[in-house]
């Protein structure tokens, strides 16, 4: 049996491949009956906007291109569309690649968490549709363990990668807990509502919402079940708030050291957080004079986050590392337990030459009593147990080597046993 994957990704192919070869959630039963159908003994497909590709075991003689061929035909017509564009691996290469996907190490982000969710999902469908159950299985869920050894061992998934996600990381380290505070989003550019939507699922509980346009306002504070607010009185409530998020549209500063200045008064000094993810910018950056308050644009922003790519990067080298020593170690158990029936074998067939032999001596020595039976007994399989030792000693410490499949061979031929 062997392991081998194949499909395309965000590195491999543009955007309208993915998309023409994407398998909708609904369809991957029948896709999984499919590939059985062509001759996998196992399937596993995982299907995101950044890749699509195929997991099989098929028997070592069957010819696992075809077998991804005929499902390529059967599904899209025709492969040609993506040839160039498609990556086929096989037993070493297959697992170490499904091991670096599980650990984010193959993300267009590396570190994002959302893969590692994605692959259970598709091995959830595999399981039960049951069409994982040996190999297949076993390198998928030693994936996930792989994954958690990088999640808890590294720290390539702490450092914020968006700017969205900076503003709220720059927020937690200025109030320590985002817990109970309240936000401001002023405008509705997409990177403000997604830094809001990270704010409020780190415990923000109020937010607020302006807008020139007030149904847009009241549109995007239901998202997070917040209060949409006039945008012609919003700074009167600056007080209210402990983190203002601005991207407007407006071409000047809609925010001034004065609205600062008389917010932070009324305040008593508790400190303000303002995050300017506007271009043109909508805050003064004098305000960044007044005491207790932190203003924070774009360009902060983005030092932020490739000072943060760096620090991944770096995290990602040690997450390889992990993930070689275990691609080693499953290497290992898999060549063991390609062996173990050779050993059974090996033991069982001893075993019968020895069992025929002691009970053609007792026919020639019917006076022994039980006690000197039992003896004979103990003193051939402590015989046989000797001979056996060398050899399946051998069988165990070539199964990991790499051209331990010639010995393996030989010592079959030597006692006469079937692969």
């Amino acid at each position: 049996m062997k392991l081998f994957v194949a499909g395309l990704s965000h590195k491999t192919a543009p955007v309208h491949l993915r998309e023409k070869f994407a398998i909708a959630e609904g369809s991957l039963p029948k896709a999984l009956q499919d590939l059985q159908r062509l001759g996998a003994l196992e399937a596993m497909v995982l299907s995101t906007c950044n890749r699509v590709e195929l997991s099989l075991t098929v028997p070592d003689s069957a010819p696992a291109h075809e077998i991804f061929d005929g499902f390529l035909k059967s599904w899209q017509g025709s492969a040609s569309a993506f040839e160039g564009h498609l990556y086929r691996l096989e037993s070493k290469e297959a697992i170490h690649h499904m091991f670096r996907v599980a650990a984010s190490l193959d993300s267009m982000v590396v570190g994002e968490p959302q893969i590692l969710g994605q692959l259970k999902a598709a091995y959830q469908i595999a399981k039960t549709e049951g069409t994982v159950g040996g190999l297949l299985e076993t390198v998928v869920t030693r994936a996930f363990n792989v994954a958690k050894r990088v999640r808890t061992e590294t720290g390539i998934g702490q450092m914020a990668v968006s700017v969205s996600y900076a503003a709220v990381e720059l927020a937690r380290r200025i109030f320590g807990s985002l817990k109970g505070q309240s936000v401001l989003i002023i405008g509705s550019g997409k990177m403000g509502e997604l830094a809001a939507k990270h704010l409020h699922r780190s415990g923000a509980s109020k937010i607020l919402v302006t807008n020139r346009t007030h149904e847009r306002a009241v549109q995007m504070a239901a998202l997070f079940n917040g209060r949409a607010v006039d945008y012609t009185n919003f700074t009167s409530m600056l007080h209210e708030v402990d983190i203002v998020i601005a991207s407007s549209g407006a071409q000047h500063y809609i925010l001034n050291r004065e609205n600062l200045q008389r917010a932070i008064a009324l305040r008593r000094n508790r400190p303000m957080f303002l995050i300017d993810i506007a271009v043109p910018r909508n805050i003064d950056p004098a305000v960044n004079e007044i005491d207790g308050v932190f203003l924070y644009d774009v360009d902060d922003l983005e030092g932020v986050v490739n000072a943060n790519i760096q620090e991944r990067s770096k995290q990602a080298q040690a997450a390889e590392a992990i993930v070689l020593k275990e691609l080693d170690q499953i290497l290992t158990r898999i060549k063991l337990e390609e062996v173990t029936p050779t050993i059974v074998s090996l033991q069982g067939q001893l075993e019968e030459i020895r069992a025929a032999e002691v009970a053609k001596a007792l026919r020639r020595l019917p006076g022994l009593t039980p006690e000197q039976v039992q003896g004979v007994e103990a003193l051939t399989k402590s015989i046989i147990n000797k001979i056996a030792h060398g050899p399946i000693s051998e069988l165990r410490r070539n199964a990991g080597l790499p051209d331990g499949d010639q010995a393996v061979e030989l010592i079959r031929k030597v006692f006469h046993l079937q692969s």
